[in-house]
């Protein structure tokens, strides 16, 4: 029997379906009985919980599910008092059910395979069951093997920015095997790495810093077959074919259905009780909204333009690009987005034109709350000009939205 495990908040009510649709791809492609555990909140819906069995029963295999609000109360209370921002940010606390684990299953269950959502699992899990842990706490893939470089770990992750681990000894906990009888013996240690994580709030991901911290130098290292985020795939032009498991992380999935990986996602999104007519109505619904969006943007960029003229705000290199793609004329003004001195460049002008010109801004990472605090309205004295940018244009849809709608 593989047992397999799931931690989920679901506060709107929609994002069932993805943890849905990380286990039917499970139970499509692992030749073994599979027991899945469900650790949840009150924020699983009577709907949602009866389609995840529905779907296990299906493939004749078998859910549980384990309320962590009732089961581990004083362990929430823990955290929301040494991470108050948690209080507000339940998705937060619901990262951390992966430390749980250990302590709510009985000791029978000796490992156990943790994935987050976000999945799809393209093999069969007996490769990856199969794998002795011996003494170590877990095994998991790397952050430098999925494909992050030292400069990209050392901008997001303070643990190895500062020191604190070697960057190929930390890992990325979104697919985890967890050794439970190395786990259950420290307990103790993982809750005191929570005193280190409240002195450090430059830690960006609370359960996996912790693990890391704990554990890192100690893990079984996995090949990048069982944790193979989608986004350095499809920079790879990696067939889809291939026998691993695929970590839609960071953004990686979409509703293109030119795209291998979506289509693949889709395929087994396909096959769950998630899959019916009100989906493909809220579908409907979802781009019907970004219609009457974009028609009233057009009503506003009108009312906006009226009686003014345009003026840009770019990097050197995009000059020439944007000059064809917003047929710029001579007398249009064109900033520069150079160095620091040019913000300062940038509101100066705006004041200077106040009331006669309307800004489009177009620098990547620009902060527009910069502006805002200057005292300029979005929509009245400036835009983000990249909202004016089609897919064909490099601006691909963010179609994330809709799939959580769905």
């Amino acid at each position: 029997m593989i047992h397999v495990c799931f931690g989920l908040n679901d506060k709107n009510g929609t994002y069932s379906k993805f943890t849905g649709t990380t286990m039917a791809s499970i139970f499509e492609n692992t030749t073994s009985n599979v027991t899945i555990h469900i650790l949840h909140d009150d924020t699983l819906t009577l709907d949602n919980r009866e389609k995840f069995s529905y779907l296990a029963g299906q493939y004749n295999q078998r859910v549980k599910f384990y309320n962590v609000d009732e089961l581990c109360a004083d362990k929430i209370e823990t955290i929301k008092r040494l991470f108050p921002l948690t209080v507000h940010s339940r998705l937060t606390i619901a990262s951390m059910y992966r430390l749980f684990i250990p302590q709510l299953f009985s000791e029978d269950i000796k490992k156990i395979i943790y994935l987050d959502s976000d999945i799809i699992v393209n093999l069969d899990l007996n490769e990856m069951w199969r794998i002795e842990l011996g003494d170590k706490p877990f095994a998991g893939v790397t952050e430098m093997t999925i494909g992050s470089s030292k400069q990209r770990l050392d901008f997001y992750l303070f643990l190895c920015r500062e020191g604190f681990i070697k960057h190929e000894d930390y890992l990325n906990s979104g697919v985890l095997m967890m050794n439970l009888n190395v786990l259950r013996a420290e307990e103790e240690k993982i809750w005191a790495s929570f005193d280190f994580a409240r002195e450090h709030q430059q830690l960006n991901f609370s359960d996996q810093d912790v693990l890391n911290y704990c554990f890192a130098t100690r893990a079984l290292k996995l090949p990048l077959k069982f944790n193979h985020f989608v986004i350095y795939a499809r920079i790879e032009r990696e067939p889809v074919a291939l026998k691993k498991i695929y970590h839609f992380a960071s953004g990686g999935l979409g509703i293109d259905m030119r795209d291998p990986f979506n289509r693949l996602w889709m395929s087994h999104f396909m096959k769950t009780p998630w899959f019916n007519l009100e989906t493909v109505g809220r579908l409907y619904a979802g781009f019907q909204q970004i219609h009457v969006g974009l028609k009233n943007s057009m009503i506003q960029i009108s009312a906006a333009m009226s009686g003014k003229t345009r003026a840009f705000f770019t990097t050197p290199e995009n000059v020439n690009a944007l000059k064809n793609i917003f047929r710029i004329r001579d007398d249009e003004e064109i900033i520069r987005a150079e160095n620091q001195s040019s913000l300062k460049k940038l509101i100066d002008a705006m004041n200077a034109s106040r009331g006669k010109k309307i800004f489009f801004i177009m620098a990547q990472g620009f902060p527009l709350s910069l502006l805002s605090k200057a005292g300029f309205v979005f929509g009245k004295d400036f835009f983000n000009g990249y909202d004016f940018l089609s897919e064909a244009q490099g601006m691909p849809l963010n179609s994330y939205p809709l799939l959580h709608a769905m």
